[in-house]
């Protein structure tokens, strides 16, 4: 991963974006210290999608409202 000063990815941070968006990855350096990092976004995959719901699906299942349905608790909001 290429390092960057920060006043050199201040002063080009269009280029720097348009590279990140190639696939590139950098390292922002303040003093020769690592501050930030710009890397390209990861569009999830449909297996981090399902592993996503099933984890959701788990924490619905070990918490719960007391017996209460979040649809109750809406329409007593709206009162």
């Amino acid at each position: 991963m290429e390092q960057v000063g920060l006043f050199e990815a201040k002063t080009h941070l269009s280029e720097l974006i348009i590279r990140v968006g190639n696939g590139e990855s950098f390292t922002i350096t303040k003093h020769g210290s690592p501050i930030a990092q710009l890397i390209p976004v990861r569009s999830p995959s449909a297996e981090m999608i399902c592993q996503a719901f099933k984890e959701l699906d788990n924490l619905c299942e070990k918490n719960s409202l007391g017996g209460l349905k979040v649809q109750d608790l809406i329409a007593e909001g709206r009162r």
